[in-house]
C-alpha cells in the first residue's frame, strides 16, 4: 500500500470541502465579529533536538501559531494550550514548560486562558491562537510584477541542526547565532500586522523556503522567478567549509518563523520603512510572472525549486 503523505491525509479529511485552501489560520464570524484561530502542535520525537531546554520548546509551540498570524497580518488576543505527558515527567520540568508559556504570552500581550492535562508516551503540546480581525492576507492573491520577498536571512536553522545533529564544524560566534536563531525564533508578528495593506499574498516560513514559494504558486495559478538567493555570508561560508548544499540549507531547512510574501513594486518602500522600523531585513528575492511553478534563475545558473521542505510522513 502507498505510503500517505501529509498532503493527502489532508485532502482526505476535506474531501467533502471543495473549496478548501490551507491556509493554517481559519476566518469565521462569532455574531458581527470577524474572528481568527489556529492550531499547532509540536511532538518530542519529531519536533523536538535532544538536549533542548523545554523552556524553549514551550516558548516556541506558541511561536508556531504566532508566525501564522503574522503571515495573516492578525494579532492574536487569547491561547489555550493542551499538554499531553509522559507519567516519567518531574517537577522541574513541569515548571520549566510553564515559565515558557508565561512568559510568551506575556511578551505578546496574549492571555492565556487555560487549556487541559493528558498522559501519553511523550511531549505533546497542542496550541490554539484567536484574534480578531479587520483585515487579513491570503495565499492566493499573488499578481504578475509582484516583487517575492522574505523577512530576515535563511539557513542558519538548517545549520544549527546539522551542528547539533551532524556535528559539522562552525565556528563559536555562529554556531551560538544558529542555535540561538533556530530555539529562540522572533515571529514577525508586528510587521505582518503593519504591512498587510500592502503585501498581495503571504505565508509563514516554518515548513521550509522551497515549501512556502510551492506553496503560494500553486495558489496564485502564478510563477514565481527566483533570482536572488536570501542568505548572508556566514551561511555560505558554513555551506563551504562543510561541503554542504547551500540551496538545501536556503531553501529545505524550515523553522525559520520569517514570512515569505509578495508585493507591488510601487509598495517596496514602504515595506522597507516598516521592516526598518521593526529593526528586521527584507529581501527581494524574484518576481510573479505568468505560468506555473518555482524556478531559480540569477544568469549564472538555473533550476526548477521543488518542494523539498517539511512534510510529516514524507
Amino acid at each position: 500500500m502507498k505510503k500517505l503523505s501529509e498532503r493527502k491525509i489532508i485532502e482526505i479529511m476535506n474531501k467533502k470541502n471543495k473549496h478548501f485552501l490551507s491556509e493554517d489560520v481559519e476566518i469565521f464570524k462569532l455574531g458581527k465579529e470577524q474572528c481568527a484561530v489556529c492550531v499547532d502542535t509540536l511532538v518530542e520525537s519529531t519536533d523536538i533536538p535532544k538536549g533542548s531546554k523545554l523552556k524553549d520548546i514551550s516558548r516556541k509551540s506558541i511561536i508556531s501559531s504566532l508566525s501564522d498570524f503574522a503571515a495573516k497580518g492578525i494579532i492574536p488576543k487569547f491561547c489555550i494550550v493542551s499538554l499531553t505527558l509522559p507519567s516519567s515527567i518531574s517537577k522541574k520540568q513541569i515548571q520549566e514548560l510553564s515559565n515558557g508559556f508565561m512568559s510568551t504570552c506575556k511578551e505578546f500581550e496574549i492571555q492565556l486562558l487555560g487549556g487541559d492535562t493528558n498522559q501519553g508516551t511523550e511531549i505533546s503540546i497542542h496550541v490554539v491562537l484567536f484574534g480578531n480581525v479587520k483585515k487579513f492576507t491570503k495565499r492566493k492573491d499573488a499578481k504578475i510584477g509582484d516583487v517575492i520577498c522574505t523577512t530576515g536571512a535563511f539557513g542558519y536553522t538548517a545549520a544549527a541542526l546539522d551542528i547539533m545533529l551532524k556535528k559539522k564544524k562552525a565556528s563559536k560566534a555562529f554556531s551560538k547565532k544558529s542555535k540561538n536563531l533556530f530555539f529562540k525564533p522572533k515571529p514577525r508578528l508586528e510587521f505582518g500586522y503593519k504591512s498587510a495593506k500592502y503585501i498581495t499574498s503571504a505565508i509563514d516560513s516554518s515548513d521550509g523556503l522551497s515549501s512556502c514559494l510551492n506553496e503560494l504558486s500553486n495558489q496564485s495559478s502564478k510563477k514565481f522567478l527566483i533570482t536572488k538567493i536570501p542568505t548572508n555570508k556566514d551561511v555560505i561560508e558554513f555551506s563551504r567549509k562543510n561541503h554542504t548544499n547551500l540551496n538545501r540549507l536556503v531553501f529545505d531547512g524550515g523553522e525559520e518563523f520569517e514570512l515569505v510574501f509578495t508585493v507591488m513594486p510601487k509598495n517596496l518602500k514602504k515595506i522597507h520603512a516598516l521592516a526598518k522600523e521593526n529593526k528586521i531585513s527584507v529581501f527581494e528575492i524574484g518576481r510573479v510572472s505568468k505560468g506555473k511553478g518555482v524556478f531559480f534563475d540569477n544568469g549564472n545558473s538555473m533550476f526548477k525549486i521543488k518542494d523539498n521542505g517539511w512534510q510529516h510522513f514524507r
